[in-house]
């Protein structure tokens, strides 16, 4: 059985990668660190399925932390296939308002916990020469937006590394992709305004919003044997956004 560490995975898109992996076979580790009870509700709905999920909790900002949740994922499924980085957080303000600990925070679970996730599991994939990566960035990491530098610095900072992995890890069989999402509908986006969200929808080429099932798809191909010759890419999901 294929196997998938999945890093935020009781809400959003995390959820909905836990849910099409689920479908498709694999076994899950549903990663959390505060949602526990939306992680438990997860991992029952899928069990009544029929399907393999484990939830672990951790928070992937803490290099021992991320490590441990690896290392239990491995103990429980005997592998892993696949890890899906979709844990992160978000945050609106000026530049010159953002404190040092708000900027601490957003590149420690955005960027660091990304890299804490992977380089623990990069350990078992290499010695077995097969696995598959794919982590989570934004628009905003293509491009970058006003009031958000922190997060567009984090979200730019995991472009980078997937390249830099892919080119590193290629050779030992492990590849690296990155997907970045335009607008998704989900609870990081919940308190934008009618308004904003309209804006955003003029400029972008499908006049609407995206869901997590829609990005969990892209991760998915991207994870799969689908994309057996595809590593180091970002693919934007984000309906055609028009810069």
């Amino acid at each position: 059985m294929k196997t998938a560490l999945i890093t935020g995975a009781s809400r959003g898109i995390g959820r909905a990668c836990a849910e099409l992996f689920a479908e498709n076979g694999y076994a899950i580790a549903v990663c959390c660190n505060e949602s526990v009870a939306e992680a438990e509700d997860l991992c029952e709905n899928l069990k009544k399925l029929g399907h393999t999920a484990h939830i672990l909790r951790g928070d992937v900002s803490n290099s021992a932390e991320a490590s441990a949740l690896v290392h239990e994922a491995e103990m429980l499924m005997g592998k892993i296939d696949t890890v899906v980085t979709c844990a992160g957080i978000s945050a609106f303000s000026l530049a010159t308002e953002t404190g040092d600990d708000d900027w601490d925070r957003l590149l420690s679970v955005n960027l660091s916990g990304t890299f804490y996730v992977i380089r623990a599991a990069l350990k078992g994939m290499i010695s077995r020469i097969s696995g598959s990566i794919v982590t989570v960035s934004s628009i905003w990491g293509v491009y970058g937006a006003s009031c958000e530098s922190a997060y567009s610095a984090s979200k730019a900072g995991v472009i980078g590394l997937t390249q830099a992995l892919a080119k590193e890890v290629g050779p030992s069989g492990v590849r690296v992709n990155c997907v970045a999402p335009g607008f998704i509908d989900t609870d990081m986006n919940s308190g934008v305004s009618a308004e904003a969200c309209a804006e955003f929808f003029e400029r972008t080429a499908l006049l609407r919003g995206g869901s997590a099932r829609e990005a969990a798809k892209a991760i998915y191909f991207l994870a799969s044997e689908d994309s057996s010759y595809i590593t180091g890419q970002t693919l934007r999901v984000d309906g055609g956004y028009l810069f």
